[in-house]
């Protein structure tokens, strides 16, 4: 199973060191940056990745293709550690490989301390331009005075999973054009979610309130930290009505109350424990996973997300400026970023594109999955993706607070705290993160 890229590391929390006397965003490198390496001088390459990039098979190919690089792979299991081990090495100045993955969720984390990453618009290839990716995707790893940290990889475009057996036996529509009304916004899906606990004698609608409020305040256009990074959250109108509305679903009984990829979650999928799931792209190997064959055509999924489009997951490889070898580093980086690559890296291991050119490729539009009724899934998270308009900034502590505040908040409000007292909790709790 896929760990940070498909959630876990949220799960697992953030955990980040702090950067005492780290450089402020932007800036200017201030080491000079080494030459290149003539063209047949050997060269080694590190690239660090957790989890599943789906690059076994494009290293040697790299290799073949560059007979005077080799490239070290080191390949980590879990998000978490592997994010705090870069942080730790980040402040020390050494340690970090050539090309280092960095999660989106951990990206606020390294991008005021841009001095020490190259600026790959400067050291990358000439053909690489911003036009390969969403622009969403590029602009999210850029830092306030415009370099560019990380080269995107893969992304999380949002669709609607849901039971279709479940829909059924409560009377709701259970086709996945019919259904689509239903998460037209956030008010219609919680309305749904209503009519559905009455009439399925009480099943939850949703798995977990953090995983939905989560979702609603990444499609606003300011989140907890405003852009001057001061924390936003008390005055924050977007996210007082997410919380009043996912709170509200919670006192009508329409949540499961579990913790996003603990062992209750993972059986509630096939134990049918909730009639739908805010569903990522790569969602569909978690369900799929932890469902089982029993299970198979009962789910379903709908290229329709409540208020629109977002995205949850995906990554970025960053050359960090301690790398000797900077430009080698960012032609492999580019490499692998390049939209043939990432139709490889998503036949390979499921991680969905975020090149423009890459969401137009057969081999991603004819992708279909039998265990969800043999949908276009590649067709239906391509057309999901062009709807995310901008990213949100994301400034330091960022993550910490959705891990570390609002979670808990919304877990003790799913236990019968008071929704007032909880958001006093998540208020206060994150003050301290930001202090």
């Amino acid at each position: 199973m896929r760990t940070m890229r498909n959630g876990l590391v949220l799960a697992l929390g953030i955990t980040m060191t702090a950067l005492g006397a780290s450089a402020c965003s932007g800036g200017g490198d201030q080491q000079q940056t080494p030459a290149a390496a003539a063209p047949n001088e050997h060269v080694e390459l590190t690239l660090a990745t957790f989890t599943e990039f789906g690059y076994e098979a494009l290293l040697p190919e790299y290799e073949r293709l560059h007979p005077n690089i080799k490239i070290t792979h080191r390949k980590t299991g879990q998000g978490g550690p592997y994010h705090e081990d870069l942080i730790t090495k980040l402040a020390a100045g050494s340690g970090l490989a050539d090309v280092t993955a960095v999660e989106e969720g951990h990206l606020s984390d390294v991008l005021d301390k841009g001095s020490k990453f190259n600026d790959l618009s400067k050291i990358g290839p000439s053909d690489v331009t911003p036009d390969r990716w969403l622009p969403w995707k590029y602009d999210a790893a850029k830092t306030k005075d415009g370099k560019v940290i990380g080269y995107g990889t893969d992304i999380g475009p949002l669709a609607m999973c849901y039971r279709k057996d479940m829909f059924k036996a409560a009377g709701l529509p259970d086709d996945p054009e019919a259904v689509k009304p239903l998460f037209a916004t956030w008010d219609s899906y919680f309305a749904a979610g209503a009519d559905f606990v009455k009439k399925s004698n009480g099943k939850a609608w949703f798995d977990s309130a953090a995983q939905n409020f989560n979702a609603m305040v990444n499609q606003l256009p300011e989140g907890y930290i405003n852009t001057d990074d001061k924390l936003a959250v008390e005055n924050n109108q977007g996210i007082k009505d997410a919380w009043a509305k996912v709170t509200d679903a919670v006192a009508k009984g329409e949540s499961a109350k579990l913790t996003a990829f603990s062992n209750e979650w993972n059986t509630g999928f096939a134990q049918g424990a909730f009639a739908t799931k805010v569903c990522p792209a790569w969602m569909l190997g978690v369900i799929k996973e932890h469902a089982g064959p029993a299970n198979a055509g009962k789910w379903a999924v709908t290229a329709a997300f409540p208020g629109g489009g977002g995205n949850w997951g995906g990554s970025y490889l960053t050359v960090p400026t301690q790398s000797k070898h900077p430009k080698e580093a960012a032609e492999l980086a580019a490499w692998l970023t390049a939209p043939e690559q990432q139709i490889k890296a998503f036949q390979a291991k499921g991680t969905f594109p975020s090149q423009v050119k890459a969401l137009t490729d057969p081999a991603l539009l004819s992708k279909t999955d039998d265990y969800f009724g043999g949908t276009k899934v590649g067709e239906l998270f391509a057309e999901q993706a062009k709807k995310v308009q901008k990213p949100q900034y994301k400034g330091p502590g960022d993550g910490q607070i959705q891990e570390n505040a609002t979670m808990p908040a919304l877990q003790a409000v799913e236990q019968g705290k008071p929704a007032a007292e909880a958001w006093q909790q998540l208020v206060d709790a994150a003050k301290k993160i930001t202090r």
